[in-house]
């Protein structure tokens, strides 16, 4: 008898959408014959944060110290982990406001408020660990799960997605939101694999799955457009930030933009 894929769900600070996302799928029955899960609170409450296991999902950005501590158990206990979800992969939307002090978002959100937590400002996981694989999105595809697990399981390795939102509109024929609507729609630095499910629908692409890697999100060149219709810096990364405020890149490169307008 072979023996099981031993697998982790482990939730930090988010909304738990990416964990339900997965939970609510009928193929995670198609699992039990090959996979044990060892560790999934949302549907096993005799759960085990500190067990070994193979592959390890990880949803949530670390935003206390207790979640730091965990994440760095989570990676010395798995022998793969996969970042699950914008918060995982990118910091996720508590991070937007990343320029304030922690102290000034701490009273926004808490008050006077006490919180057992000791808190951080939020990050994505690979920030502390090194992160093996990452599901984009907010929540992710179910199909890009079934993907990453099926190839997982047979000892394969999923390819990442390496092309822009505007791939996809163009192959389902949409009109173009930024061109044609004059809307600052951030599909063409934004990762793939929603089927431009938001633009489809004439909704602009706001960057949840991120920006695409291996540095070919210019930044500058979709802010030097904003710009000409009107945009002013602020507004250009307050848009960006939303799901990109950890990328190290965006503020050089959209200040790069408007200090070429001054030499102007």
């Amino acid at each position: 008898m072979e023996k099981k894929v031993r697998i982790g769900f482990y939730a930090l600070t988010s909304c738990y959408g990416c964990q339900l996302q997965f939970a609510m799928m009928d193929e995670i029955l198609q699992l039990i014959p090959n996979a044990e899960i060892v560790c999934w609170y949302m549907i096993e409450r005799d759960s085990h944060e500190e067990a070994p296991v193979d592959i390890a999902f990880i949803e949530g950005s670390v935003s206390t110290e207790e979640e730091a501590e965990l994440v760095r158990k989570i990676r010395e206990n798995a022998k793969i982990v996969v970042a699950v979800g914008a918060c995982a992969t990118q910091g996720g939307v508590q991070s937007w406001e990343k320029n304030k002090s922690l102290e000034e978002l701490w009273k926004t959100v808490y008050g006077d408020g006490k919180v057992k937590f000791q808190p951080k400002p939020a990050k994505p996981v690979e920030e502390y660990i090194k992160v093996d694989y990452r599901l984009y999105g907010c929540p992710p595809e179910k199909r890009d799960f079934l993907y990453a697990i099926g190839t997982f399981l047979v000892g394969s390795w999923p390819e990442d997605i390496d092309y822009p939102v505007c791939v996809e509109c163009r192959l389902k024929g949409n009109s173009c939101i930024l061109i044609e609507k004059g809307e600052p729609c951030l599909g063409p630095i934004t990762r793939a694999g929603c089927d431009a499910r938001c633009p489809g629908f004439n909704v602009a692409c706001i960057g949840c799955r991120g920006a695409i890697g291996y540095d070919v999100a210019w930044f500058d060149s979709l802010a030097k457009t904003f710009r000409e219709k009107g945009l002013t810096k602020e507004e250009i990364l307050e848009r960006m930030k939303i799901f990109n405020a950890h990328n190290p890149k965006l503020e050089e490169m959209v200040e790069a933009v408007f200090q070429e307008e001054v030499k102007e």
